[in-house]
């Protein structure tokens, strides 16, 4: 499989997750104590894999002020994409006549996650071409935290009484944006090999900030913090052991 076919496959997988979380919202949502878990697991995945995994040989190979500066600029991204394309917060009512505001409100949702999983799918881009190994690794932790954002997107377009498909087809469609930011990163770096270390600290930045901006934040919200906890380190330990197993 050439890397170009790769980085699609993965890149992919991650984003159908939303679609994932869509069919969740739109059939039984989960309880929250399994989203603090699910979102408390996801940050630890995502912190061991941004500094144990990708940060660690950004700094052997590219040098610690290249890297550190690359790792400002994916947090740094991140952030300016949360300014300018916010995720916007809902409420949710029982589904009946259609409430256009809360469908805009759901649709809106769906285009701020759809353009925070470009710079998302471009760190798996980079993780993958750097080793197949750090893109699925990359990919399987965008996939956990894409699930929650389906359930974002879904929920209020579902409860403002449109119809399931239409709920699930935009928690999809937002999702699917992800490998278009992959493509993007992997046509770069296969013909800009030297940018590879510094794409490596710049997906780890893309992560952190992701973890700390949205997913702790998000799992504090639903009130179980020692579930949350549980879940950090049942995510670390889970990505510390991966990394082991599959370190050369």
């Amino acid at each position: 499989m050439s890397d170009l076919a790769g980085v699609l496959l993965v890149s992919t997988g991650a984003g159908l997750a939303t679609g994932l979380g869509g069919l969740m919202a739109i059939s039984r949502r989960p309880n929250e104590k399994q989203l603090s878990f699910l979102m408390g697991f996801t940050a630890g995945v995502m912190l061991a894999l941004a500094f144990v995994g990708l940060l660690d040989e950004a700094w052997e190979e590219a040098g610690f002020g290249t890297a550190t500066v690359a790792f400002a600029a994916g947090a740094l991204l991140m952030f300016a994409f949360d300014i300018f394309f916010p995720h916007i917060r809902f409420a949710v009512q029982e589904p009946g006549v259609l409430d256009q505001r809360l469908f805009t409100t759901g649709a809106l949702i769906a285009v701020g996650i759809g353009l925070h999983n470009i710079p998302e799918g471009a760190a798996v881009g980079a993780g993958y071409i750097d080793a197949p190994k750090f893109g699925m690794m990359v990919a399987a932790g965008m996939a956990l935290h894409n699930v929650p954002e389906g359930v974002a997107i879904a929920l209020p377009i579902y409860a403002s009484g449109a119809s399931r498909l239409a709920a699930f087809r935009l928690s999809l469609l937002a999702g699917l944006v992800e490998p278009v930011g992959a493509l993007i990163a992997a046509l770069l770096l296969t013909s800009f090999q030297g940018l590879l270390p510094a794409a490596l600290a710049f997906a780890a930045g893309v992560m952190v900030f992701i973890t700390l901006d949205e997913l702790l934040p998000a799992a504090r919200r639903e009130g179980h913090e020692h579930y949350t906890a549980l879940g950090i380190i049942g995510g670390g330990v889970c990505m510390f052991l991966l990394i082991g197993v599959l370190e050369p």
